[in-house]
């Protein structure tokens, strides 16, 4: 059916979703038409959403699997090294940050396709509205002014013309022309129906579409908080950020795959319809308007014959004898009876407008106006629409993608800060040259002084189990040696500093000298 059209030509994308099999929930091929309607054709859509379903439930048993392994499959302390490298959590993250960023691009973009083509598709509906609407006005107004306005007319006149057979004939075969108008307005096809039927379909294709425009555009919102949230919590080395990104990136990740389920049956369902859209549009009007009406305005080329076409010319031609008649009476009746001249020159304003009327329906019902709608509304369905929501389920893969590396990055992530902060606290507080032992001095004196005994008590009871000590003679001065000793916080470690001051010599010699002594 669509090759008989220039102007439309089917998309490959739209095959390459038509042609992908269609099953019901027992596992039956069905067939690929169209058919919202049948139970069938909504369960093979239905199936493409349970397949996605499953995809994302084995998904979650992946992540709940690597969580509990993680947490309850423990290493031995002793084995693992005391600073454990960040460098996989980092790049990890990283990268599931620029593909999460990447996806709500991509979703933006199909997003505001997907808006352009419905909005194209409502456009078009809303036009076609109108002129069917049109049309029912014009024809009805048409129809009044034939009826009353122009029998009030004919009654006085035929009053005034009583005496006069000839001119009462010819009052009687404007009336014979009258109902033949009427005849013909009423043989037109009556467009009400179909078109608060098109009303009400594009209001409410518009609420459905802001309301998903809306829900996309929180979603893109939500997963950049996300993203972002865990990122600086692993810069920060916030657990409580972590824990709870944890579990808003389990969330964003079910969303994800539920907005690719949504795409995926649309998709597959727009494509259905557009492969073949004369043939669903004729099977849906086949009780209500003419075979004939809805292939010419389907298909609008020069061979076709205007199924109205005949209705028009008998309103033309009954038009224009009504025309004439009233011209002969205004030339020959009106010296005779001038009071008769109100009336004719009513129906003659009656007649001018009638063929007025006439000519907008003609170019109204002409199927140039309505084609074009139909076109328009197709090319924004199956064009725009049709990729925009390829563009969505790709964001929706992308996106349940990069949140699940970022969950499983998580724990890793949770380690690294444990080990840090175990190395922290496990850090020498004797060493004069760590920030954390300064620290722990300036904050808790009491505390250093206790270590430094205790260390000068052990370094004492070492020192003599060796070697008795050696006695040293110290020229500098009492107050230098306190001054020294009081720089190095009274650590005995350091005792053997003061000997700077003196000029003694140092320990080598004095080592070597005792060895020689020895000997």
């Amino acid at each position: 059916m669509a090759a008989a059209r220039v102007e439309y030509i089917t998309p490959w994308w739209v095959y390459w979703l038509h042609n992908i099999p269609h099953l019901d929930l027992s596992l039956q091929p069905r067939t690929a038409d169209f058919q919202p309607g049948e139970s069938g054709y909504r369960q093979s859509l239905l199936f493409w959403a349970l397949v996605i379903a499953g995809c994302a439930f084995l998904n979650l048993v992946f992540v709940s699997i690597y969580l509990i392994c993680f947490c309850c499959c423990k290493k031995d302390e002793s084995l693992e090294t005391k600073r454990p490298r960040s460098c996989c959590v980092t790049w990890t993250a990283t990268v599931s940050g620029l593909l999460c960023c990447a996806a709500v691009g991509i979703g933006f973009y199909g997003n505001s396709e997907t808006n352009d083509g419905i909005y194209q598709l409502t456009y078009s509906l809303d036009d076609a509205n109108h002129t069917l609407a049109g049309v029912d006005n014009l024809v009805s107004g048409t129809t009044y002014k034939m009826k009353e306005s122009l029998d009030q007319h004919l009654l006085r006149l035929n009053e005034i013309f009583a005496t006069h057979g000839d001119y009462v004939q010819t009052l009687r075969f404007m009336q014979i022309m009258a109902n033949s108008v009427v005849s013909q307005l009423s043989s037109l096809p009556n467009f009400q129906e179909t078109s608060g039927q098109l009303s009400a379909a594009a209001r409410q294709v518009s609420f459905i579409e802001y309301y998903r425009w809306l829900s996309y555009l929180l979603l893109f919102i939500f997963d950049l908080v996300v993203c972002l949230v865990t990122c600086l919590g692993l810069a920060k080395r916030s657990k409580c950020l972590l824990v709870t990104m944890l579990l808003f990136g389990l969330l964003t990740m079910l969303l994800s795959w539920t907005s690719l389920a949504l795409d995926t049956s649309s998709a597959i369902g727009t494509s259905d319809f557009c492969v073949a859209p004369d043939k669903f549009i004729m099977n849906m009007t086949q009780d209500r308007i003419s075979a004939d009406v809805v292939h010419y305005y389907l298909y609008c080329s020069q061979s076709l014959k205007n199924p109205f076409q005949q209705a028009l010319n008998v309103f033309q031609k009954s038009l224009n004898t009504m025309q004439i008649q009233v011209q002969g009476l205004l030339q020959f009746a009106v010296p005779i009876f001038p009071t008769a001249q109100k009336d004719l020159l009513g129906i003659q304003t009656l007649l001018n407008s009638s063929e007025s009327n006439l000519h907008q329906i003609t170019a109204l019902l002409d199927c140039r106006g309505l084609h074009k709608d139909y076109l328009e509304a197709l090319i924004g369905i199956c064009y725009d629409g049709v990729e925009g929501l390829l563009y969505l389920g790709l964001f929706s893969l992308l996106a349940a993608f990069a949140f699940t590396a970022m969950i499983c990055a998580v724990p890793r992530a949770w380690k690294v800060i444990l080990a840090r902060d175990r190395d922290y606290n496990d850090i020498d507080e004797e060493d004069p040259f760590n920030p954390q032992a300064r620290r722990i001095a300036v904050h808790n004196p009491n505390r250093g002084q206790i270590r430094s005994f205790c260390s000068y008590s052990s370094s004492l009871g070492s020192q003599a189990s060796l070697h008795p000590p050696t006695q040293t003679v110290s020229n500098a001065p009492v107050a230098e040696y306190m001054n020294q000793a009081a720089l190095f916080g009274g650590n005995p470690r350091y005792e053997n500093v003061p000997l700077i001051g003196r000029g003694s010599p140092p320990p080598t010699v004095r080592w070597a000298s005792e060895s020689k002594s020895f000997l």
